[in-house]
Formats: C-alpha cells, sequence, structure tokens
C-alpha cells in the first residue's frame, strides 16, 4: 500500500509557490522598472531596520535590509502600486534619506520583518522600550558642565524606575562625552560596578559608577545601534553609529572587548569640530610654520609626521590638506579608518577583507591623475618605495611613519628597505610631535619654579636661544589649579610640541654613509629649528602649559 507523506507533500508544494511568487516578481520588475531581489541568501542589517519599527514596516509593505554610509538605504516592496507603501517612502525622503528600490517576493519582506525577532531582546527590557533621542543628547550637550553635573544625573536616574531609564542614562553618558570635549567614552565593568571614564584633553577622567544590570542593559542597546551581533558576548566587535547634533554628523565608533567582569566597552567620538583646526592654530613654532607653508606648497616632494597614538598626527595632515586644498588641485587619500569627512577631497578607506590595503590604494591613487597624495601611515617597504617613487614623480605625498623623533624618519625608510639616495630626492621634511595640555586661563597660577625645574628649563632654554638666537627669559612658571570652567582639572584643550628635519646640503651629505638618529640631528643643528624639548621649554615659559605636563610627553633630561 502506497503511504502518503503529506508533511513532504505540502513542503513540496510550498517551495512550488514560492519559485513561482520568485518569477512571477522577476517579471514584474521589468513591468514598473524597479529591480527585482531575492533576499533568501542577503544579510539583512540591524541598523537599516533600526530606521523604522517592525509595525511601521507590516503596515507599509516595506523591508529596509541596507544601509550605506548615512543616508543611502535599500528597501525591498512587493506592491509599487501600494498608497501606503508610496507614503511610507515618501516619509523616508522626507528625513534625508536616498533610497535603493527593490522588488521582492513576500517571503523577502518576511526574512525582513523576521529579523526584527532578534533585537527585541535589546528592545524588551526589564527597562522597557529603547529610544536614544538625538534632540536629548543635544539638550544635555548643553546643560551639562562639569563632571560633577554628569555622575549627579546618572546617580538620580539610576533610582527610578521608568520606561526609558537606561534610554536616559544613554543620553546622559553621550551628551556628557561630547559637552566635555571629551573623545572616548570608557565602560570598564569591575567585580562590583562598572566604571565610566571619559578620555578629557588626553588623560582619561573617572566620572561614574554603574551597576552591572544597567550596563547589560546598555550595552544590548550599543550592540543594536552599532550593528553588532547581540548574541556574542565572548569575543571582540567594532562597529559604528553617528548621532546628528545641532546639524553636525557625529559618528560614534564602538569596540567592545570580553574581560573577566563583562564586556568592556569604548567610544570613540569622532567630532568634526574638534579636527577643524587651523594650520595657524596647532602651535607649531613661527620659523617652523613658514617652513611648513613653503614645503607644502611645492608641486612635489615627500612630507612626513611621525608620533605615537594619539599625539595629533591626523589633525595636522589634515590641516595641511586643507591649507594646499583649491578646486584646481585634485587631492586623494587613504586612510585607517577615515574619520573625519574633508570637503572636496576624495577620501578613501583601506579594507583588508577586500584586498585595498594601503599598498594597494596607493597604486590605485596614482591612477587617477592626483596632485596630493595622504597615505594615512607608511607600514612596509613596499608602500614606502611607492610613495618615494610618486613625490619624485610630480606628486606632493603626505604621510605618517611611526618613529619617537624626527631624526628617526630617515633611518626608519633605510630599514624598510628605500635607497638613501632617493630618500635624499624625495623626502623635504620630516616633522616630530606631542600633544600636552594647555593651562586652563581661568585658574591658573604664577608661581617660583622649584631647584629641578629652574635647571633642567635654563639649560633647554639657553639651547634654544642658541639656536634661534633670540631670547626666551625665565622668571616664573604656571602652575594648573582646577575651576569649574577646566572640570576641575586645572587644563583646558591642547596644543602641539614639535620638532622638524629639513633636507638640506648638510643632511644630504651623510645619506649615502646609512646615518643614524645622532648623525642626522648633528648634520641639522644650523637649520634653527627646535625640537620637541625646546619648543616644549617655550610654552612653559609663556604660561601655555607647565612643566610636569611638558615632562610627562618629552623627555626632559635627555643630554643634559
Amino acid at each position: 500500500m502506497i503511504q502518503f507523506d503529506e508533511t513532504k507533500q505540502n513542503k513540496k508544494l510550498e517551495e512550488l509557490r514560492h519559485h513561482e511568487e520568485e518569477q512571477l516578481m522577476s517579471m514584474l520588475s521589468g513591468k514598473y522598472g524597479i529591480p527585482y531581489i531575492d533576499l533568501s541568501t542577503i544579510t539583512i542589517s540591524n541598523e537599516a531596520l533600526a530606521l523604522v519599527p517592525e509595525e511601521h514596516a507590516r503596515t507599509h509593505g516595506i523591508g529596509i535590509f541596507k544601509k550605506t554610509g548615512k543616508d543611502i538605504i535599500d528597501i525591498v516592496i512587493s506592491s509599487p502600486t501600494n498608497e501606503k507603501t508610496t507614503a511610507a517612502l515618501g516619509e523616508l525622503e522626507g528625513r534625508g534619506y536616498r533610497i535603493n528600490l527593490h522588488l521582492g517576493s513576500r517571503a523577502s519582506l518576511e526574512k525582513v520583518w523576521e529579523r526584527y525577532k532578534d533585537i527585541s531582546l535589546a528592545q524588551k527590557t526589564e527597562a522597557g522600550v529603547f529610544d536614544i533621542s538625538h534632540a536629548g543628547v543635544e539638550e544635555l550637550a548643553d546643560k551639562l558642565k562639569t563632571a560633577e553635573d554628569i555622575k549627579k544625573l546618572i546617580s538620580d536616574i539610576t533610582t527610578q524606575k521608568g520606561l526609558h531609564q537606561v534610554s536616559k542614562i544613554f543620553e546622559i553618558v553621550l551628551g556628557g562625552a561630547i559637552a566635555t570635549g571629551s573623545s572616548d567614552i570608557h565602560l570598564e565593568p569591575q567585580e562590583e560596578s562598572v566604571r565610566l571614564r571619559y578620555r578629557l584633553d588626553g588623560i582619561l577622567q573617572d566620572i561614574a559608577l554603574i551597576d552591572h544590570h544597567v550596563h547589560k542593559l546598555l550595552l544590548s542597546r550599543l550592540k543594536l545601534l552599532s550593528g553588532l551581533k547581540l548574541n556574542i558576548s565572548g569575543d571582540t566587535q567594532d562597529g559604528r553609529f553617528s548621532i546628528k547634533l545641532k546639524g553636525i554628523d557625529i559618528e560614534i565608533r564602538t569596540s567592545i572587548l570580553p574581560s573577566s567582569y563583562g564586556e568592556g566597552v569604548v567610544l570613540r567620538i569622532l567630532n568634526p569640530d574638534s579636527i577643524s583646526v587651523p594650520l595657524e592654530s596647532l602651535g607649531i613654532e613661527e620659523e617652523l610654520l613658514k617652513i611648513i607653508h613653503r614645503e607644502i606648497e611645492k608641486p612635489n616632494g615627500m612630507i612626513l609626521t611621525t608620533g605615537p597614538t594619539g599625539s595629533g598626527k591626523t589633525t595636522s595632515l589634515y590641516a595641511f590638506l586643507r591649507k594646499v586644498y583649491t578646486p584646481e588641485i585634485k587631492i586623494i587619500t587613504i586612510e585607517d579608518p577615515v574619520e573625519y569627512h574633508l570637503q572636496g577631497i576624495t577620501q578613501t578607506q583601506v579594507d583588508p577583507k577586500s584586498n585595498y590595503t594601503f599598498l594597494s590604494g596607493l597604486r590605485a591613487a596614482l591612477r587617477q591623475d592626483p596632485d596630493v597624495i595622504m597615505v594615512g601611515e607608511i607600514r612596509d617597504g613596499e608602500t614606502a618605495k611607492i610613495a618615494i617613487n610618486s613625490a619624485l614623480t610630480g606628486h606632493l605625498v603626505l604621510s605618517t611613519l611611526h618613529t619617537n623623533n624626527a631624526a628617526g624618519v630617515i633611518p626608519r625608510m633605510i630599514d624598510l628597505g628605500v635607497n638613501p639616495k632617493v630618500i635624499s630626492s624625495a623626502l623635504t621634511l620630516s616633522i616630530a610631535q606631542r600633544l600636552v595640555r594647555k593651562l586652563c586661563e581661568h585658574c591658573k597660577k604664577e608661581d617660583a619654579p622649584n631647584e629641578r625645574e629652574k635647571k633642567l628649563l635654563t639649560q633647554i632654554l639657553a639651547l634654544a636661544e642658541k639656536k634661534k638666537n633670540a631670547s626666551y627669559p625665565l622668571t616664573n612658571v604656571w602652575r594648573a589649579v582646577g575651576c569649574d570652567k577646566c572640570h576641575s582639572t586645572g587644563y583646558k584643550g591642547r596644543i602641539g610640541v614639535y620638532e622638524a628635519i629639513l633636507m638640506d646640503e648638510n643632511v644630504e651629505k651623510i645619506m649615502e654613509k646609512n646615518p643614524n638618529e645622532r648623525d642626522i640631528v648633528a648634520a641639522s643643528k644650523g637649520q634653527g629649528i627646535l625640537d620637541m624639548r625646546e619648543d616644549g621649554a617655550v610654552k612653559i615659559s609663556r604660561g601655555i602649559t607647565s612643566f610636569d605636563e611638558v615632562e610627562r610627553v618629552v623627555d626632559m633630561e635627555k643630554g643634559l
């Protein structure tokens, strides 16, 4: 007797119906002029889903499955003539989104809608529905003035039991960081609680302690916003999201790292305002500034900046680019990552997954007929050689290199396999820099230097006077005090301390001898450019910063 397998038969019928529907949609796409898509094998983006609620998407027959950049979204629909669908698309366009429209089957739409379940854990927690308000962040950024304000507000919210408790804390954490001008937010799980810290002017400041329960809820929201996987807690993850504040898009980079007591989070705040520093305001000494102006105006050559992570190299390079940019020239950058967007400049980002590296990017950029090329970092010999050749063939090349000082650039390039003779023809200027905090103008206090400070500063300023044939008198120094204007740190803002070596005739002469750093420093003595220690000492004598702050980033005793 033949056994009839109803389950198997129903499955075949379902597959047949699905196939027929996909064929029908493929045919209709030609009729309506809308590209057909089958989402059965395509990943749905959490960031795209977050743009509209599930109920809204289902009611209006739309599925947003991809978001590219800040304003490009891909949407699948199944009924181009549906009035509700048309209205939803118009509403999204009204919000400033550019839509790539696709025609798909009901199954494709259902796949998008089913994905809302994956983010429901982050939406239906004990604290209720998460909803971050850009207006709320903006209001808080205006209201919060000190770390104490932020700490008190977080403490007040954590004692409340409301639907939006965690969203409010999130707004306070973000708004407080932006209000204080912080570059990073750190959430560090410890045994008893989670430590919240801001990096303010390069230094981490304790803000508040948050309990683990609230941290878990914040973490879910962050993962959702950043397009990360909610069910992974034992591996590193990186993502991003952005908020609009006073008409400016501020990008937030999210990094998650598993630790003994939970997942630690660092949020990097990329505020375009913080990078928009004019070249003349970076703190570069007058004579060196003239040299830089002269070198970046040349049609070809290479300028390299060096310093550790967080020393302001990117800010300096962007200031150079803004200075040289005119509508008559083409500038291309290869960065990792693109942290800030510059108008009129073609910026590209390396992506190892697609084999787009600094090396391949530089090769591709040269085929784009550029006048100026910025390479985020020279990491290997092949990139170094192509960058050098680019400088020799009519391009101005700007890049960074990891060395401790300006003199170390040349030995490092030789170590990477670049011919010393070629370096002398291409490299025009190497610059080293560090960032120091500026004393708060509202509370800094004048004081007599102690014995050690007086001895070191007198010796260093004497070297600077000899180089510059100028006078740098030392009377008193200034101390950090702390007030409500500077978040009780005694410092407000940062400024660079710089040194540079120009490729002149004396430096060129020693290139064939495979010179070390000491040889290069000796050969460049007649250039009259202050080193970082001397530049720092001059800024101390002028009350711009403190002795302790300069000594934090520069060895003040070396060679004395």
